[in-house]
């Protein structure tokens, strides 16, 4: 509230009829009338103040050309999979996805699935990683036949350290695979980014807004850029 609205109130008070002495508790009476008039507002902003920042934003995390974070995760096999096991031998692809079994993250992993062949060419690995369980993950390459790993980010560490915003609570998705239905739960929900990582560990491509069909389309052109540094 600006001072010019708070004068406004308080003058407003001082002008109202005072208020009745009969049943006022001790701290009534002795408080002046605008203190009284202005209390509601002065609780509102300590309590506001008392309470945890829920920020939106996100920090940025790295960029082109920087270090890409270094993390640990389990995947779909319920192993450790360990970014340092593969910085510098392989072309990286670390795509950071909503949900299992939902229609653009299934779209996107059918994308990278059937393009992967072309991409182990250029000598690129790609990971995909959202906030669902082990399970989901197996569940979701079953009824889709991926062929690539799935990490498994329930706590959202992996997202944090790129920068990926994220929600946190419980969502389901309802799946039919193979005549069965499942509910898969997860507590983490991480925005749609997807990250290059070259041979040096740096950061040689960022996408902060995928389009999840045309993701591994995208994600080709950026390698191709970057095959003059390629092993073979």
């Amino acid at each position: 509230m600006s001072l010019a609205a708070q004068n406004s109130q308080t003058l407003a008070c001082a002008h109202e009829a005072p208020l009745p002495t009969a049943g006022r508790s001790p701290l009534a009476s002795w408080f002046p009338r605008t203190v009284l008039c202005r209390l509601p507002l002065m609780v509102a902003a300590v309590w506001i103040a008392s309470v945890p920042a829920l920020s939106l934003a996100q920090s940025e995390g790295p960029g082109v050309g920087d270090k890409a974070p270094k993390f640990e995760v389990l995947d779909d096999r319920g192993e450790t999979w360990k970014a340092e096991d593969h910085y510098g031998k392989k072309i990286i692809v670390v795509y950071f996805y909503p949900a299992d079994m939902t229609g653009g993250c299934t779209a996107q992993a059918c994308s990278f699935r059937d393009d992967l062949g072309k991409l182990s060419e250029k000598n690129v690995l790609v990971v995909g990683v959202s906030g669902d369980s082990v399970r989901n993950h197996q569940l979701f390459k079953k009824a889709h036949q991926l062929n690539f790993p799935l990490l498994a980010d329930v706590e959202g560490k992996v997202a944090d350290a790129f920068g990926v915003p994220k929600t946190v609570g419980e969502k389901t998705v309802k799946a039919e695979i193979e005549g069965e239905t499942y509910d898969l739960v997860r507590n983490v929900t991480t925005r749609r980014w997807t990250f290059v990582i070259g041979l040096d560990g740096k950061i040689a491509y960022k996408d902060d807004n995928v389009n999840a069909r045309q993701d591994s389309q995208n994600v080709a052109a950026a390698v191709a850029k970057l095959q003059p540094a390629t092993k073979n």
